[in-house]
């Protein structure tokens, strides 16, 4: 069952922060006009499940702020986390009626979400909608396949480096920063999320933090503050090149 607070937001679409990297962004005022119609927003406090797997799902959505994780449980009541919901990414499936996964705030997350049935309607008969989808769901694909690299074949350091650039580098997209030099972010994630997304120990996530910073990779102002003094050096942390491919 969807679990929501009331949010009053009156936000039009042409000022959104995440216009430029959203389903939305190829489309046109009249376009935009028409996904207003059909849009509300949701907020959720950090820790407050926004669906359960399984769930009827009556809308799609685009995170506006904040972050969420994708999670599997099996029925022996294991869990793993699958996936990360960031600013600009697209929640759910046209055409599945239910949720496929849990889906959790991490921290306070707010949501533009559209009503489904409408919004299946308007992506059939408008192709700039419809090509973007395809563009974030191929995007979301090649991720996938990366982050079988990173938890299959990297080592614990280059696990933490690998998570630290991406989440650095889709800041920096999203408020249109340069992807490279010194960058400046909050990291979204507690040690403990970390640790399970990325299949370590809590003990073996703060090791790795700590010796990036004693190595200058990174600057840490208390837990969730960070700067990458050079983002080529994190990225050959992690195994990249400065173009963020793999090393061969």
């Amino acid at each position: 069952m969807l679990r929501e607070r009331s949010l009053a937001v009156s936000q039009e679409c042409s000022d959104c922060p995440i216009r430029h990297r959203a389903v939305c962004a190829r489309c046109e005022s009249d376009e935009l006009d028409r996904l207003e119609e059909i849009k509300y927003y949701r907020k959720f406090e950090a820790g407050q499940p926004v669906i359960w797997s399984g769930d009827r799902m009556d809308f799609v959505a685009s995170v506006v702020s904040g972050i969420a994780t994708l999670t599997q449980t099996m029925e022996d009541g294991r869990t793993q986390m699958v996936g990360l919901l960031l600013p600009s990414d697209f929640m759910g499936r046209p055409g599945r009626d239910t949720a496929a996964y849990d889906v959790v705030a991490t921290t306070d997350l707010v949501m533009c979400c559209f009503r489904k049935a409408p919004f299946e309607t308007l992506m059939a008969n408008t192709p700039h909608i419809a090509q973007r989808l395809l563009e974030m769901t191929l995007d979301e694909l090649d991720a996938a396949r990366e982050w079988m690299l990173v938890l299959g074949r990297k080592t614990a350091r280059e696990k933490i480096a690998s998570l630290l650039a991406i989440i650095a580098q889709r800041d920096s997209a999203l408020h249109k920063t340069s992807g490279s030099g010194r960058i400046v972010f909050d990291l979204p994630l507690t040690r403990e999320a970390m640790a399970d997304y990325l299949g370590l120990t809590l003990e073996t996530v703060s090791r790795q933090i700590s010796a990036l910073k004693k190595d200058g990779v990174i600057v840490l102002e208390g837990k969730r503050h960070v700067t990458v003094p050079d983002m080529g050096r994190l990225l050959e942390e992690a195994g990249d090149d400065t173009d963020g491919g793999i090393l061969a």
